[in-house]
């Protein structure tokens, strides 16, 4: 089949119509405009409204969903400040449009350090983005030291009671419960309910829950976050005024805190899995 610069097509991901804009083949850094593309040519389309990496594009009376490609996690980040405030100002939208044509290419806010963060597949990935922003959007930036995106997790099991007791005068805090945590290798994070008859209302797990995975990003030994974990949730207590869902989630934290640290934890560095073929 053939397509022509000004078509209209089908973006199946948004169920939009996207009209071709100019179409080029690329030859290094030149680039040599044509009117149409036949199968098997490798093109680059330029004006698309609603578009974005990994999307594809298909006639509007045939729509069809490629594959979409998997992109890795970055693995390594550093801070990235603008030179000047005009800097500033312009770089979140410039970071922004960067992440959007690039899928592999993060950035966040960190509210402690007031800083923006980078983050991508090494430090040449994270150079050319930096030098993007001075080419591309007139945006001066500084960097930090990289640092890379390790990971923690546990090496052996281990089951325990923890007991969150409050009294401050009126309802107090109460929440008692029974965790075992193991390695859960390349699964992520697995949350487990094995209560039976009622030792926890079940309007309480989702407390526990979500302070196990809050405590999780803070790390166990070394402040980064934790992966491949199996909680389960056997047994507890709770007591019909003090209990609250603040009251188990609080638990789960300082129960998380206390009981990963006796799971043998240990620091996992990044691993860029390659396949040549």
């Amino acid at each position: 089949g053939k397509v022509k610069a000004g078509e209209m097509m089908l973006n199946p991901r948004t169920k939009q119509k996207e009209r071709l804009g100019r179409m080029v083949l690329m030859h290094s850094n030149k680039r040599e405009e044509i009117k149409e593309a036949s199968a098997g040519d490798i093109v680059a389309l330029l004006g698309l409204k609603d578009t974005t990496t990994g999307d594809t594009l298909c006639d509007l009376d045939a729509p069809i969903s490629l594959e979409r490609m998997d992109f890795p996690e970055p693995v390594i980040q550093v801070a990235c400040e603008a030179e000047t405030q005009v800097d500033s100002d312009k770089m979140v939208g410039a970071l922004a449009k960067l992440a959007e044509e690039d899928p592999s290419f993060r950035y966040s806010r960190d509210e402690e350090t007031n800083q923006t963060v980078i983050s991508g597949m090494g430090e040449l990935h994270l150079e050319i983005i930096v030098d993007r922003l001075r080419r591309e959007f007139n945006v001066n930036a500084k960097v930090g030291a990289p640092q890379v995106a390790y990971r923690e997790t546990i090496t052996q099991p281990y089951e325990f009671w923890y007991t969150h007791k409050k009294q401050t005068g009126g309802s107090g805090q109460f929440a008692k419960v029974n965790l075992a945590f193991e390695p859960n290798p390349g699964e992520g994070f697995e949350f487990v309910n094995d209560i039976t008859g009622g030792a926890i209302p079940k309007e309480y797990i989702p407390g526990v829950i979500k302070g196990t995975e809050a405590e999780m990003l803070n790390g166990i030994q070394a402040g980064f976050p934790v992966v491949d974990l199996k909680a389960r949730l056997i047994d507890g207590a709770f007591h019909p005024v003090d209990s609250s869902v603040m009251a188990f989630e609080i638990a789960g934290r300082a129960a998380f805190r206390e009981g990963a640290a006796q799971c043998k934890p240990i620091i996992l560095e990044p691993v860029m899995k390659v396949e040549v073929t």
